[in-house]
């Protein structure tokens, strides 16, 4: 993308052609103006992405000097400014150098709690000593702030300015992100202002584009409807969607595949969606499968605990005592089915045998943990 042209060379470029009879010109490429170099900073927020385009000025001038102390309140005025060009006299500042700043979102957000619809916005700021009013124009193509209209908001909101460690060159970023929510900066010499980047339903966009790629060759595979089905379980969002999916996984025409992994899933997702008694018959399919494991039986027991079904869980790990005598892990089970009783003193007693028997030192540290927790919970009682 070009971005060296002025709009001022741009009115100078148009008088040349019109004045000589030749073929139409094209740009030539040269450096940006004022040495101020285009950056791109990109971040997801779960499925949605969120991107700035800018131009980054630099605390030294193009002619070397030292700004440093002066960007604010002076080389960024305070407030709306008179640029000069183009009957601008109630500009707001682009938020960078050059062509405009473009905040571009993949999906609809809200920005400090108040709704941005998806699509790229002119970026543009109000500053001040105290309070900062962030501006997302629909007009993302103009250059700078020269074109602004009020008219085009699609929204403002205030934020407060912060000290921030020093930046030569103005740039933009993430300082905390996660799947719902990020916080954008704007950043340069010693001031950072930032603003908050939220989305109300992060897994359900996952499983929105899940229902997509369910169009696609990844309805030809158990295990992506298996995974997708664990996803709603685990974030306990879209449970209804969730059982279909399982069910799919298990008996889908083609695809489908009746093992111990898709069966303790449906199990699961039954239970979720208060199917009690279909649950338990689909754990019993699951049990029956020949050549099913002690590891196997305990990962169940283990997705039922976190679940919160302490009781399903439980009976699984006794299930699993009686039918594989000894076999790791069936110690760790005895130990979590105690616990689950609240008879800790017992829950300790069996963590601690249980490590000294441990395929490995994770497997040891963490029953050694869990004995220590379940010894100081007994002396509570």
């Amino acid at each position: 993308m070009h971005r060296a042209t002025s709009p001022i060379a741009h009115l100078a470029a148009l008088v040349l052609v019109c004045a000589a009879p030749v073929a139409l010109a094209k740009d030539i490429t040269l450096p940006p103006s004022g040495d101020n170099q285009w950056s791109k900073t990109v971040q997801q927020m779960g499925m949605v992405q969120i991107s700035i385009e800018y131009s980054s000025p630099d605390v030294h001038g193009p002619d070397g000097r030292d700004r440093r102390g002066h960007i604010w309140g002076e080389l960024v005025p305070y407030g709306l400014s008179d640029l000069g060009y183009n009957g601008c006299t109630q500009c707001p500042w682009r938020g960078g150098a050059n062509e405009n700043t473009v905040f571009t979102v993949s999906h609809d957000v809200k920005v400090e709690g108040k709704p941005l619809p998806a699509g790229s916005y002119g970026l543009h700021f109000i500053p001040g000593k105290d309070e900062w009013v962030v501006i997302f124009s629909r007009d993302s193509k103009a250059w700078g702030s020269y074109w602004y209209d009020p008219a085009k908001d699609q929204l403002r909101v205030t934020v407060r300015p912060a000290a921030a460690e020093y930046h030569e060159w103005l740039t933009y970023e993430f300082t905390d992100r996660d799947m719902d929510r990020a916080t954008v900066a704007l950043k340069w010499e010693e001031l950072q202002v930032p603003f908050r980047v939220s989305v109300d339903d992060w897994a359900g966009l996952y499983v929105a584009n899940l229902q997509d790629e369910f169009r696609n060759a990844q309805a030809f595979q158990w295990k992506t409807f298996m995974d997708a089905a664990r996803f709603c379980l685990e974030h306990k969002t879209h449970l209804d969607q969730g059982l279909r999916w399982a069910q799919d996984a298990v008996s889908r025409p083609g695809s489908g595949a009746a093992n111990f992994e898709t069966l303790a899933t449906l199990g699961q997702l039954q239970g979720a969606n208060g199917l009690k008694e279909e649950a338990a018959k689909t754990y019993d399919r699951a049990l029956a499968l020949p050549g099913t494991t002690a590891i196997e039986i305990h990962t169940m027991a283990r997705s039922l605990q976190t679940a919160g079904d302490n009781e399903a869980a439980k009976r699984m790990f006794l299930l699993n005592a009686e039918r594989n005598p000894g076999q790791w892990p069936v110690p760790v089970g005895l130990a979590r089915a105690a616990a689950i009783d609240g008879r800790f003193a017992e829950a300790a007693a069996l963590a601690r045998k249980a490590a000294a028997s441990a395929p490995d030192e994770g497997n040891k540290r963490n029953l050694e943990n869990l004995a220590k927790q379940w010894e100081e919970a007994a002396a509570k009682k």
